[in-house]
């Protein structure tokens, strides 16, 4: 009789590693939380931004891996519709707030950092409840039964995606108009918004 696989939950698999990450890559790259990483960092300090988004999606996966399969259960309806809500909300304080002035004192970037970081985190962390790609780390911790790694891969693409969106919202920033760039953020978290709401 052929001996089983040693296996267990701080097991490190290289191979399936590059695999999850390059999935998890992948599917976010299209995905809403990522739209919404670089429209929040057009406009506001994209190092805050990652920050934010970082520690949301490693929460998120660390979720997903605890629970496993037991994401794939939670309500749809329920899920959208509290982060279509959340979008909207968004979507009006960019819509009302003014452009930050070029010169701010150190004190108030050091607040504005946190300010920013703190918002980023409760958009994405709303946004990525139940979405494809924290359901399919779920799916594959539970079935690879390698959690640390499953974890480490999904954390490491999710990251890669928020740094790409807010490098890519930093030379919006520096590109556009800044009030057009609010109202268009605005119009982008409502149109995410209302998606999110007929979804569910």
């Amino acid at each position: 009789m052929r001996a089983m696989p040693t296996s267990g939950a701080f097991t490190w698999d290289p191979r399936l590693f590059v695999l999850t990450f390059a999935a998890i890559f992948v599917a976010e790259l299209p995905d809403k939380t990522a739209l919404a990483t670089m429209m929040l960092a057009s406009r506001r300090r994209p190092s805050a931004v990652f920050a934010g988004a970082a520690a949301a999606f490693a929460v998120q996966s660390a979720i997903a891996v605890v629970f496993g399969g037991a994401l794939s259960r939670l309500p749809p309806r329920l899920v959208r519709s509290g982060a279509g809500i959340l979008f909207f909300v968004f979507a009006a304080v960019m819509w009302r707030r003014s452009p930050e002035s070029e010169g701010a004192a150190p004190s108030a970037d050091h607040r504005h950092f946190w300010k920013t970081a703190v918002a980023a985190f409760m958009v994405i962390f709303a946004a990525e409840w139940g979405d494809l790609t924290q359901l399919a780390t779920a799916a594959l911790a539970a079935h690879s039964r390698r959690p640390l790694t499953i974890f480490l891969a999904a954390t490491a693409a999710l990251w890669a995606v928020a740094a790409l969106g807010a490098a890519l919202g930093l030379r919006l920033g520096r590109a556009f108009n800044p009030r057009r760039l609010e109202i268009a953020a605005a119009v982008v978290f409502a149109g995410l918004g209302a998606y999110l709401l007929l979804a569910a």
